[in-house]
């Protein structure tokens, strides 16, 4: 088996699995009683939140656990409109965010909110020239990810952020989930009041995930019952997936340098050998400004959900544009939005290596895939 879905999920990492087992057991204690294994349990919690502040360069109290990335965004989205709709009802995402803030601004529209989706050029880049032309006196909240899930694309947030602080009273939400422990992330440094991550992509648990929200930052909750997360999230947490979380956050953290550095060389390796082994092949996403484990391609003359079934029958797992729309035969619209014909979109291919990818991999998949290219084009 070569995994090469690494942006869909990631595979456990057994020292994280190792950290999480204690709480599935004797550690079973509720982390809001008061007694010992529940006092346990709430100390379980507060490691997790020191840890990921320490991360991100933020205060424990600004984070909020939540089931994942998509609950993370919702809340984000939806917590701000709900809360400040006294002050206007207008919100700006780019075309190409993730399904998980196009769909939730799209259900906003349908209540009545005015949402702008800023045009990308051909690279997938968010321009602050079109930024500053959409934004209004009414605007509450922009949104615009740091890398891209389809095409890799890093996203100039920090200039973003900066310039919708400095042109209106809106806050600045990005979705983080692909680039949270692949490139350097500080909120300060990014100038944003809201972020989205998530456990699975760091080779954490699925089903868990935070929000991080600035001081002073109104939102409503979106889950409401107990005082949880300081009223902003209700229901009992998810001990073991936060402990999980917070383990992958320090293992990413620790070993960032170490990791990034390879995973680098093995994906330009990687994305080398199909530009020079596969014709008609070409990447897509920013050349330079891009995810580091990220390699994104159009193969003209190949069906990109035919090119997965081959690849799946040899032992080679990739996508075909996001894994939220694998199995849907409508093109991208990350990659409609970049200016690519439908019938284009379609020959769409994703590569994203991990850290236990080893060239060896790369080698045997590159093999894979023209072969497979090469029998589907005759």
């Amino acid at each position: 088996m070569i995994y090469l879905d690494h942006a869909a999920t990631t595979p456990l990492d057994p020292e994280v699995l190792d950290f999480m087992m204690p709480f599935f057991g004797e550690l079973y204690g509720n982390p809001s009683s008061i007694y010992s294994i529940g006092r346990k349990a709430r100390g379980a919690l507060d490691d997790a939140r020191d840890v990921i502040a320490g991360v991100l360069g933020c205060q424990a109290r600004e984070l909020i656990f939540t089931s994942g990335g998509s609950e993370s965004d919702n809340l984000a989205i939806r917590g701000v409109a709900a809360r400040n709709r006294d002050r206007g009802k207008h919100i700006i995402c780019s075309q190409v965010e993730h399904h998980a803030v196009l769909h939730t601004c799209q259900d906003l529209e349908r209540q009545g909110f005015d949402v702008t989706y800023l045009p990308v050029d051909s690279t997938g880049t968010v321009s602050a020239t079109d930024l500053a032309a959409a934004l209004r006196d009414d605007t509450i909240l922009v949104s615009v990810m740091i890398g891209n899930n389809e095409v890799g694309t890093l996203e100039p947030v920090t200039e973003l952020a900066a310039l919708t602080h400095d042109k209106s009273s809106a806050y600045f939400h990005t979705d983080a989930i692909q680039a949270f422990g692949k490139v350097p992330i500080r909120v300060d440094d990014l100038g944003v009041d809201l972020l989205s991550i998530s456990a699975h992509k760091i080779y954490g648990p699925k089903g868990v995930g935070c929000l991080y929200m600035r001081m002073g930052t109104r939102i409503e909750p979106m889950i409401t019952g107990g005082g949880h997360e300081r009223n902003r999230r209700a229901g009992t947490e998810n001990v073991a997936g936060i402990a999980g979380l917070g383990k992958a956050v320090e293992i990413a953290a620790r070993d960032f340098e170490r990791d990034s550095a390879r995973i680098r060389d093995v994906r330009d390796r990687l994305s080398d050998g199909v530009l020079s082994g596969v014709s008609g092949s070409r990447l897509t996403g920013h050349p330079t400004q891009r995810l580091p484990h990220h390699a994104s391609f159009l193969i003209s003359g190949v069906a990109g959900d035919s090119l997965l079934m081959r690849l799946d029958h040899e032992g080679v797992f990739a996508s075909s544009g996001s894994a939220c729309t694998s199995g849907s035969l409508e093109p991208s619209h990350v990659l409609l939005a970049m200016g690519i014909s439908p019938q284009d979109a379609l020959g769409s291919l994703r590569l994203t290596v991990g850290k236990r990818t080893t060239q060896a991999d790369v080698d045997a998949a590159l093999e894979v895939i023209q072969d497979a290219v090469g029998a589907l084009r005759a």
